[in-house]
């Protein structure tokens, strides 16, 4: 196949930068700095507990349940979704739905405050929801638009599109909490502000690449059939050619693991550093600001490294890296702002390689079909599944110690078993040399 016009591939690259700010904004800074300040006293040294549904909670498992709970509800509907968008060609139908829904729900943010705790949790869970099973249907049109030479370099590409689009209005929501007494306003409000303005920048943006992407054609031509029914075996017959292909089958259960603990580390290092660390909202910001700007060349170096020694040892090397970046978070002193900035431009450096690079690989293990967005729910459930596992645990392991230390250290454990398993991957594919 070749790879599509160029207006195309930069409309998809185009839907990174307009969900991207709900990554920054809503999961990584304002939102979860901002859930803190309504939920917490501001001391590090104590636990902060609320009560929600009847039950006391620490008020950092809870957020991380909420982002559980969420995540489990996208692994037991993105395969049926995704199945039915095959059947109907119609996925650029779901990617417009969830993006509006996920969008909705970060305007809606705008009006949650300490007396509605309830607001803020379910907004959150339904912009979580939407921005990942859009993901689903954004991620099945890479092997549509890209050559298989182009699509490591097309996926870094729209990874550094999201980082650059996410800065922008992270800066703009930088300025407005920084200097909310010039706009006369609170930090609150500011906050408040910031999550409008991610709402109407995902749906705005995000007409681009609806107008642009091509239409997918039918997987299957009959009407007549039962569109639940088929979508499951839809399913069934991705899992019966999974089977098959034992080098898939091994890369994605390595993929499970590194990339259960790389979203648990990025979703909880926000709360982590502001409850845990002591680390102040400014410097903070300062901080993940360093890691989006630095993934940008991080994801570039890193897909020309795998261009160099094979796709697999580059990811292999992301993972060694991210189990040493595990113990260097657990060791992190409190309260010094400038050992946590090295530690962000380091996961800066591999967050956006490691993301870009696993997307790009999957694509290049699966076989050629038209059954894209199938195949891209179990690379999309994999994950998610192992979300709601690291974050669960994280949010338990909080509970039950009282510190998120030693739930920061546990994650050492999903990049050691998936670095084993990515041995394993690199061994069965023998020869091939662009992967291996």
């Amino acid at each position: 196949m070749q790879t599509a016009p160029k207006k195309v591939v930069t409309a998809w690259t185009m839907y990174d930068w307009a969900n991207s700010v709900y990554n920054l904004v809503i999961t990584s800074t304002v939102f979860p700095a901002y859930y803190e300040s309504m939920t917490g006293d501001g001391d590090p040294s104590t636990s902060d507990r609320i009560n929600f549904l009847g039950f006391s909670f620490d008020n950092v498992a809870l957020y991380n349940y909420a982002l559980s709970f969420a995540f489990l509800i996208v692994a037991i509907m993105s395969p049926l979704l995704s199945s039915i968008a095959d059947v109907k060609g119609n996925k650029k139908s779901f990617l417009r739905f969830f993006m509006t829904m996920g969008s909705l729900a970060c305007s809606t943010m705008f009006f949650y405050n300490s007396s509605n705790l309830w607001l803020g949790l379910s907004c959150s869970i339904i912009a979580c929801v939407g921005y990942w099973s859009s993901i689903v249907f954004y991620n099945s049109y890479l092997p549509e638009i890209a050559a298989p030479e182009d699509r490591d370099r097309i996926s870094a590409r729209g990874f550094s599109m999201g980082y650059i689009g996410s800065v922008i209005l992270q800066l703009v929501s930088f300025v407005l909490i920084l200097k909310a007494s010039m706009f006369g306003i609170t930090e609150g409000r500011a906050s408040q502000i910031s999550f409008l303005l991610v709402g109407i920048w995902w749906i705005g943006f995000g007409q681009w690449p609806l107008r642009m992407l091509p239409v997918p054609s039918h997987a299957s031509q009959s009407s007549d059939e039962n569109w639940i029914t088929k979508g499951y075996r839809e399913l069934g017959n991705v899992w019966d050619i999974l089977k098959k292909m034992p080098v898939l089958k091994s890369f994605l259960g390595a993929y499970f693991f590194y990339n259960m603990g790389l979203q648990t580390v990025m979703l909880a290092a926000t709360l982590y550093a502001k409850s845990e660390l002591g680390i102040p909202t400014t410097n903070l910001m300062i901080s993940i600001l360093l890691i989006q700007l630095i993934a940008i060349p991080g994801a570039v170096v890193i897909s020309r490294l795998s261009g160099k020694i094979g796709n697999i040892p580059a990811i292999m090397i992301c993972v060694t890296i991210w189990s040493g970046l595990c113990y260097m978070g657990y060791s992190a002193p409190t309260g010094n702002a400038n050992y946590f900035y090295v530690l962000a431009s380091l996961v800066g450096f591999v967050m956006g390689g490691t993301q870009a690079l696993s997307r790009s690989t999957y694509a290049k293990l699966m076989p050629v079909t038209r059954d894209t967005a199938s195949f891209f729910s179990f690379f999309d459930v994999s994950e998610k599944i192992g979300i709601v596992i690291g974050l669960f645990l994280f949010g338990f392991l909080t509970e039950v110690t009282g510190s998120q230390r030693i739930s920061v250290l546990f994650c050492m454990v999903f990049f050691i078993v998936g670095l084993l398993l990515l041995f394993i991957t690199r061994k069965r594919l023998g020869n091939e040399t662009v992967l291996s």
